[in-house]
């Protein structure tokens, strides 16, 4: 950032009061005997690069274990009456409940800005449930069967035996869907206490429960579409409840704040242009494998690159994370160079990760042996891991801006993010056809440049604000001695 973008971060200058909290880190430090406000900043304000990783690499790790879920879950389905068709209506289910979920994406943000005070964060509780029960019943309409034909064999095409399993299993996750949704409260408390290491602990007790239920289900014969709902629905209730018996001692010490506590129509202002965002990355997928298969081979480049992403994919999740490390620790505090070099840092570390599966003889035995890639193609997949290895990177320092816009209270400008992100997806994918790049390596580029374009995009917003906000300083200020001289 410039001088002007600089100031927002800077500790020396006073923050607008809707950006500042009552109760600032380094008046709590001197209570607890921390010693002189020089001292108090270095220990809570300006946290050291430990420090951050003790609070990022409980949420990674979350991150990362939760794609774990559905292959387990997939066992039970799959060996059902359906077989591999009710697997794939079950995946299809999960594909318009993840959708239908995208409404809540900006939720957690949210929790982190407004729900730092006890009446905060009584006040998102309530946003949240309402916003929970608008999605289940969205969810609960597009199942009544009428609807639900149409949806899945109509606009979708399912053939009869995938059609009904998706329905079933559509219908069956709406208790699911509203517990997820009950998380976060909780999950939110627990993150703004910079407890993630307990956050993340709920969800892996979560992970082991699923794993326990598939072998339990499965040897006891008991399987099929509704069996795999119940794997998916119980250990999401037991992470709720081990969640909100975490979170209690945190809440119960929440600061009272002020008589100016945002209602829900306020926080849904603030949580719809994220989820709108979070709605539009969801799309980007999907376009890009339209384009990817418009290229020349791709039956062969196709496999090859969601093979390489199968690895990449959960790495770029746990580098979104990068936005609850800025939102936790007040960006104002940290500096823009220090949050930059972290999430940079934290990238390079992820992407590297999935390059190690490529060396021999481990890309032999994963990619060749279990996931039946054609050893012609192994020089291919290499080439395409490479590529994507810098997308957990651009993905790290993408989530550090929206982290910063979301505590800014600035979540048009996350939204206007996304949007330059899927026009820059769309603009590098035209070009790439026209240019006959294969498809395995259209999206590698594609995803690097949607993240850039997107960074950029809100890195340039809020330093234009910054600019904008420094003006009316200054004319404030000139207003000010003209009075005091006269």
């Amino acid at each position: 950032m410039g001088k002007e973008a600089s100031r927002i971060f800077d500790p020396r200058v006073k923050m607008p009061p809707m950006y500042v909290e009552e109760d600032t880190e380094e008046q709590r430090a001197k209570e607890k005997g921390l010693g002189s406000p020089k001292e108090a900043c270095q220990e809570s304000g300006s946290p050291s690069t430990k420090v951050l990783l003790k609070f990022f690499v409980p949420l990674a790790l979350q991150a990362t274990s939760q794609s774990l879920t559905y292959p387990l879950v997939a066992i039970v389905a799959s060996r059902g009456e359906a077989g591999p068709a009710g697997l794939a209506g079950l995946a299809q289910s999960n594909m318009v409940m993840f959708l239908l979920s995208m409404l809540g994406a900006g939720v957690p943000s949210a929790g982190m800005v407004f729900g730092r005070t006890r009446e905060g964060w009584k006040a998102f509780f309530r946003m949240n449930a309402t916003l929970g029960l608008l999605v289940c019943g969205l969810q609960g309409l597009l199942s009544i069967p009428p609807i639900s034909s149409a949806l899945f064999g109509g606009l979708i095409g399912l053939p009869p035996t995938i059609e009904h399993a998706a329905k079933t299993s559509l219908a069956g996750t709406i208790v699911l869907q509203f517990l997820f949704f009950l998380r976060n409260p909780y999950q939110v408390a627990l993150l703004v206490a910079r407890e993630s290491g307990k956050a993340s602990a709920a969800t892996l007790m979560r992970i082991a429960l699923t794993g326990l239920l598939t072998v339990v289900f499965s040897l006891a014969g008991w399987v099929g579409v509704g069996p795999a709902v119940i794997c998916l629905t119980l250990p999401v209730l037991v992470e709720v409840w081990a969640s909100a018996i975490l979170a209690r001692p945190y809440i119960q010490k929440l600061e009272r704040g002020d008589s100016s506590v945002p209602g829900i129509s306020q926080m849904l202002q603030f949580v719809m242009p994220l989820s709108a965002g979070g709605l539009i990355l969801a799309l980007s997928g999907p376009l890009l494998g339209a384009f990817m298969a418009r290229a020349p081979e791709p039956e062969r480049t196709l496999p090859v690159y969601y093979l390489a992403m199968g690895l990449t994919s959960p790495m770029a999740f746990s580098a979104s994370r990068i936005q609850s490390v800025v939102l936790a620790f007040a960006p104002q505090r940290l500096g823009a160079r220090q949050l930059s070099s972290f999430a940079f840092k934290v990238g390079l570390v992820l992407g590297t990760i999935p390059l190690f599966f490529i060396l021999p003889p481990l890309a032999e035995i994963y990619y060749v042996s279990l996931q039946k890639l054609p050893t012609a193609d192994l020089p291919r997949l290499r080439v395409t891991a490479l590529v994507l290895a810098a997308v957990p990177i651009f993905v790290a320092l993408r989530s550090e801006k929206e982290g910063m816009a979301a505590w800014l209270r600035r979540p048009g400008t996350v939204l206007w993010g996304q949007v330059a992100h899927v026009f820059a997806l769309v603009s590098l994918c035209l070009l790439a056809l026209q240019m006959g790049l294969p498809g395995h390596l259209i999206g590698p580029l594609g995803l690097i440049s949607g993240n850039i374009c997107s960074r950029s995009t809100i890195h340039w917003l809020l330093s234009k604000r910054a600019q904008v906000s420094g003006r009316g300083e200054t004319e404030k200020s000139k207003v000010d001695l003209s009075h005091g001289t006269g």
